[in-house]
């Protein structure tokens, strides 16, 4: 089995990023193949692994990729963590928004390129910009299905309908096959009550799309990103570790029992 899985939310902040890496780190650690691919210009995924992509130097990023200058293979950093190999991003990649609006089939420019590598990994992962603009759209269109990570704030379920309405209409015009992998709420605080309404609600009206695991605020996993390295390898034992593991055990149960209802 290979699955293409988008991270998205529009929003920022709200540990879309944080997720995208260790979930595949985890992923990796559960002795699936998985490949990571930061479709963000902001380049946080790649950064967070520790990658510097130098300056003044050719570098093959997702831009040449959705560019159609390279094959995807040449864009692989292999075993950047035990299982799992990324597609990095650059500022460059801003320019593709613009660069991508004239082109055929536009919003297909990922999922071709990824069809010459989807079956060499468990799961392939995609750290969407914080936006729904042409390079988010070529992600979903690329996708099998969409995680989304809620943060426990006040402001957890605004933007959700677009963001739900956008989905909708790729699933219609581009991808009937795309679906929602679950909704993650991150960024817990059990100290406060605000935290656990939000769960409530957010249960309420999702039900069983809303993931069991969920993501307890952790100074570590922010420190991890600072050292470049996942929060598996920088401290195994903390609590950020602990949720993404279990993260990753509950993802891969839920696709194990998609595919046997398949069969």
């Amino acid at each position: 089995m290979s699955k293409i899985i988008s991270i998205v939310n529009q929003k920022g902040g709200v540990g879309k990023t944080t997720t995208a890496v260790n979930l595949s780190a985890s992923l990796g650690a559960l002795e699936k193949k998985i490949l990571l691919i930061d479709a963000d210009p902001q380049a946080n995924a790649t950064s967070a692994l520790g990658i510097e992509l130098k300056k003044n130097q050719q570098q093959n990023t997702i831009y040449e990729l959705l560019d159609n200058s390279i094959k995807s293979e040449d864009a692989i950093l292999k075993e950047v963590s035990p299982n799992m190999d990324i597609i990095p991003s650059s500022i460059d990649l801003v320019g593709a928004e613009i660069e991508l609006v004239n082109q055929p089939e536009r919003e297909k420019m990922l999922t071709k390129q990824l069809d010459s590598i989807k079956e060499k990994y468990d799961f392939i992962i995609i750290d969407c910009p914080p936006s729904l603009g042409l390079i988010t759209i070529n992600c979903l269109c690329a996708s099998d299905s969409v995680l989304i990570p809620i943060q426990c704030e006040y402001f957890a379920l605004e933007g959700l309908g677009k963001l739900m309405n956008t989905i909708r209409k790729i699933q219609n015009f581009h991808n009937p096959q795309l679906s929602i992998e679950g909704l993650l709420l991150t960024m817990y605080d059990s100290r406060l009550r605000l935290s656990n309404n939000v769960i409530e609600e957010v249960k309420m009206h999702f039900g069983e799309m809303v993931f069991d695991t969920i993501i307890q605020r952790n100074v570590r996993l922010s420190e991890a990103t600072g050292f470049g390295e996942s929060i598996i390898k920088y401290d195994a034992n903390c609590r950020g570790a602990i949720n993404y593991l279990n993260l990753a055990q509950e993802f891969i149960k839920k696709n194990e029992l998609i595919v046997d209802n398949e069969s």
